[in-house]
């Protein structure tokens, strides 16, 4: 059944659907009147509804259930991510979007080889559809991008996304605690940080002023991976200690 999302919706009564998203499902899926579609929004609240009229560039469709789902981890996973290059930056959105993660913030941090980015309606449609494809209920928040020091710069994150202090991992390949030993700190049900740092890696200061801001020094093991795949693997292990997986 085709999904698409919308940013709210009402829980009954025709839905009115332009633009890319009716292409869409006119164009791209050739969808018919009477079939049946799933709607979600950003309240996390899924719909069925059934289409009533299609055109190229107007579908109407009719509420006709409030779906449950249990596709949301009970983890809030919130991801720090040095800024990458290009193809990197939107894989790392893309692949831990559909592990789960809530929040995705880009950080500026002193070895990140992008500065300044005009991406991020690109990587927040990246999100939509990975969210999409993956079944979630919910699309994770892409913040704008900021300095790595300013997220831990005020005791409670202010300038952050509302993290909470004392919750969180900062992965370093030059050492910290082992994975298995840090996730006794991460329980279900709460909120947890995790920093991956850009290609090269977080430097020692910035470490510092992470594990000041109450995030442990964390290692993925003794193999150095890039920083692509220790965002996916982060992600992965963090969720699967939640009992997201498997």
């Amino acid at each position: 059944m085709p999904r698409i999302f919308l940013p709210l919706i009402e829980t009954s009564g025709t839905i009115t659907i332009t633009g890319e998203k009716a292409r869409y499902l006119s164009t791209v899926l050739r969808c018919k009147e009477g079939d049946e579609l799933i709607i979600f929004d950003a309240r996390g609240v899924s719909h069925k509804a059934i289409i009533k009229g299609i055109a190229k560039r107007e579908v109407l469709a009719e509420v006709t259930e409030v779906l449950t789902s249990d596709t949301e981890s009970s983890l809030t996973l919130i991801l720090v991510q040095g800024l990458l290059k290009g193809e990197k930056m939107e894989l790392v959105i893309q692949k831990t979007t559909e592990l789960g993660v809530k929040e995705i913030l880009p950080a500026i941090t002193e070895r990140s080889q992008v500065r300044e980015t005009r991406k991020i309606a690109r990587w927040r449609k990246i999100a939509e559809d990975a969210s999409r494809q993956s079944g979630r209920t919910c699309v994770p928040v892409i913040h704008n991008p900021m300095p790595f020091a300013h997220i831990f710069a005020h005791p409670s994150y202010a300038c952050g996304p509302g993290i909470s202090p004392g919750g969180g991992l900062i992965f370093w390949e030059k050492g910290g605690n082992k994975i298995v030993d840090a996730l006794a700190t991460v329980k279900r049900g709460n909120s947890c940080v995790i920093a991956i740092g850009p290609e090269g890696g977080f430097t020692g200061e910035e470490v510092a002023i992470a594990n000041s801001g109450g995030l442990r020094i964390t290692t993925l093991g003794n193999r150095i991976l890039r920083a692509e795949t220790a965002a996916v693997a982060a992600t992965a292990i963090l969720q699967f200690h939640a009992g997201d997986l498997g």
